[in-house]
């Protein structure tokens, strides 16, 4: 089965698996530089996930070998996993914003069970049940634990290193807090109306949201505001007006200025359905478990909870800073009301 679409001028993708995840795979942008191939994004890192670069790289007409260099979007694992592998094939530089570079450090240097006790103690202040927590009293491996440090940091608004091409980062906090989106200054091949082509990693899908949680850092006490950071990039990337998107999931679409109105609408229509329902208190495990999903929260396994609170404590701080929900001082998990 291919694995390998060629975008034209230059730029293909590979579609590498990932395990056991509903998204199925992400898309590896392979860009021609007069150095050779600079890669967006690598994959996850695992063996048939490697193998499937591998092979796709020779298909697109080059190799693991001939790779000069490696640009992240973000830290994820599904997009930063198998980049040390690929600089240990071929001594590639690595590249990421300062900010998820720095999550990258800390990830590195905790132990497991300092990250479990962090996540137990955030999960019980947002009210999770015992039955919940206990599992996370027992320490386990996880992956992305001990990723690649890159070689390199991106600022925002840089012209990166690709000899013969114009490849521009974009900062676009929101799905992390280093995110970046990576735009292509040149005409677009098919003389598609718009301004270049963007790389928009997780930022900018065609079909679904990004999650958008917590900044989780168990050495910053910093009150962040994911969802604002995503909806202000979100319009930056509106005004920018690219020809052609090239997302790390899913397929290339056009007309990046609908589909970001649409995904402002949503979180407008969320953050009012959220309102609706902190017509009484409740805590932020309490509005997970009546916000919607794509499956009912009794089928929803553990770790994907985690990952709904922390939504859900996204939009509860979006409200907080707009004036439109407050905490309720007290005892026990913090509650939130609508104003």
């Amino acid at each position: 089965m291919t694995t390998t679409f060629d975008h034209g001028g230059g730029v293909r993708s590979v579609a590498v698996p990932i395990p056991d995840n509903p998204l199925g795979h992400t898309l590896v942008y392979v860009v021609e530089t007069d150095r050779g191939p600079v890669l967006i994004d690598t994959g996850w890192d695992d063996p048939a996930s490697w193998d499937t670069l591998v092979a796709g790289l020779v298909e697109c007409g080059t190799a693991v070998a001939e790779v000069y260099g490696v640009v992240v979007t973000h830290h994820h694992p599904d997009h930063h996993g198998l980049s040390a592998r690929v600089r240990e094939a071929c001594g590639a530089w690595v590249a990421m914003h300062a900010a998820d570079a720095a999550i990258v450090r800390r990830t590195r240097q905790a132990r497991p069970e300092r990250w479990f006790r962090y996540m137990s103690a955030k999960l019980a202040a947002a009210g999770a049940p015992a039955e919940h927590l206990a599992p996370l009293r027992t320490p386990r491996t996880l992956p992305g634990l001990c990723p690649a440090l890159p070689d390199r940091e991106i600022g925002p608004g840089e012209l990166l290193d690709l000899p013969g091409r114009r490849l521009r980062a974009i900062w676009t906090p929101g799905h992390t807090p280093g995110h970046v989106c990576l735009h292509l200054e040149e005409e677009h091949p098919a003389q598609r109306p718009g301004h270049g082509r963007l790389f928009s990693g997780d930022h900018l899908l065609p079909r679904i949201t990004p999650h958008i949680g917590l900044y989780e850092d168990p050495d910053d006490a910093t009150v962040t505001d994911p969802l604002g950071d995503y909806l202000d990039s979100l319009e930056r990337i509106g005004r920018l007006a690219p020809a052609e998107v090239l997302p790390a999931h899913q397929h290339a679409f056009t007309d990046a200025p609908r589909r970001v109105r649409e995904l402002l609408a949503h979180h407008e229509e969320r953050l009012t359905g959220l309102l609706a329902l902190l017509a009484e208190p409740l805590t932020p495990w309490q509005l997970a478990e009546r916000m919607e999903w794509n499956r009912p929260w009794a089928e929803i396994p553990h770790g994907s909870r985690n990952i709904a609170v922390s939504e859900a404590e996204s939009h509860l701080r979006r409200l907080v800073k707009q004036g439109r929900a407050e905490p309720l001082t007290g005892s026990g998990p913090v509650a939130y009301v609508a104003v």
